[in-house]
């Protein structure tokens, strides 16, 4: 089944008592039982949901796995993940990944002894130094928050998957529509379901996705056990963006690389990240595992300062001064300040996240405007 059918079909089937060709909204907390123990599939709604349920199937297959399980939030997804280690063991992650994601692997996880190396996952010579017996998780961001590196999943599986680690990817930037970071030999696949999936800047979300039926049941048992899970809305929310996310997504991929074309030749602008340039590290890693390049693009100005920043982010008019992403409406955004003010600025500088550096999460509306939104504003530098 061709992607654009499955975000509509696979997993999604009119409700057997009303025939609603829509997935109701469960809004129950419990669930009559026949006898003590004895119902219908369902005893509690921290356990189990129909909604969820439909939308667990749905995301399952949109990424090539055979199940989902989600969760209240990205990172409450994340952190499902990070319970599947132990005190002891070791993990090794983008250097370059999103603020919160290093704020609960160092403030949280560390403090129970698991140790987090954070490293250049391009440089796999770099990667096969940290590697140890007690190494259990390699953590892929790709295209990395905010600097848009590629890491070659592929490359990275092939050369250090063996029993015992665990490969995972946060695919929240690519979306399931661009990329598929099981079908190149990872074991875990994490989104922020809040961003591509809802689409609508109106639900938070997550989710775990992967092949391992062992994985599944120790990440059922956590979701249950700890109950970070979703409402109902939230799960019909994330099934109804679900719907148009193939439509949204390559839209905003052509916003983006038109773009990106107009800040590269712009005067004040000293440097453009975006995964479609020739020039971009691993552009070619990026056209083989990517479907097409994104629609994140960030930029550095040549007057290189928080206040430069600023003068930028406080006038445009269509793009609008938030943090998120992947909604259908244009972001702009200030990562050392902002998505990224929990990380150190001494490492945050070390992999290019400079004072002056913006971040656009561009979205559907005319490229024409944008464009011209954009560049209003860097008149004011």
């Amino acid at each position: 089944m061709k992607f654009g059918t499955k975000v509509i079909h696979e997993g999604v089937h009119p409700d057997p008592s009303t025939g609603a060709i829509m997935t109701p909204i469960f809004q129950t907390s419990t669930y009559v039982q026949e006898a003590p123990g004895v119902h219908k599939g369902f005893e509690y709604a921290r356990t189990q949901n129909p909604t969820r349920q439909v939308l667990e199937a749905n995301l399952a297959a949109l990424e090539n796995g055979s199940d989902a399980v989600c969760f209240s939030s990205g990172l409450a997804a994340m952190d499902a993940v990070l319970k599947l280690l132990n005190p002891g063991d070791e993990v090794i992650a983008t250097d370059d990944l999103y603020g919160g994601s290093y704020r609960i692997m160092t403030k949280v996880f560390a403090k129970y002894g698991i140790r987090f190396h954070f490293t250049n996952l391009m440089d796999l010579e770099k990667v096969s130094q940290l590697i140890n017996s007690n190494t259990k998780m390699i953590w892929i961001e790709t295209p990395t928050n905010p600097m848009l590196n590629i890491v070659d999943i592929k490359g990275v599986c092939d050369r250090y998957h063996r029993d015992g680690m665990l490969i995972c990817v946060d695919n929240t930037f690519a979306s399931p529509f661009l990329q598929n970071p099981l079908d190149l030999g990872a074991n875990i696949v994490v989104h922020s379901a809040t961003k591509y999936l809802g689409g609508h800047s109106d639900v938070i979300h997550g989710a775990v996705i992967t092949k391992d039926k062992d994985i599944v049941a120790q990440l059922r048992f956590i979701q249950n056990a700890v109950g970070a899970v979703p409402g109902p809305q939230d799960c019909f929310l994330i099934l109804r963006g679900i719907k148009t996310l193939h439509i949204r997504v390559e839209r905003a991929c052509q916003n983006a690389e038109k773009i990106a074309q107009f800040l590269v030749g712009h005067s004040k602008i000293s440097k453009v990240y975006y995964p479609g340039f020739e020039t971009h590290p691993n552009h070619k890693v990026a056209a083989q595992q990517m479907r097409m390049f994104g629609a994140m693009v960030s930029f550095d100005l040549h007057e290189n300062s928080e206040d430069a920043a600023r003068k930028v982010l406080s006038n445009t008019k269509l793009f609008s001064l938030a943090e998120s992403l992947g909604g259908v409406e244009s972001l702009i955004g200030h990562p050392a300040s902002m998505t990224h003010g929990s990380i150190p600025r001494e490492e945050r500088l070390k992999v290019g996240l400079t004072d002056s550096l913006i971040r656009l999460s561009v979205g559907i509306e005319d490229v024409d405007d944008l464009i011209d939104d954009l560049s209003q504003a860097l008149d004011f530098l």
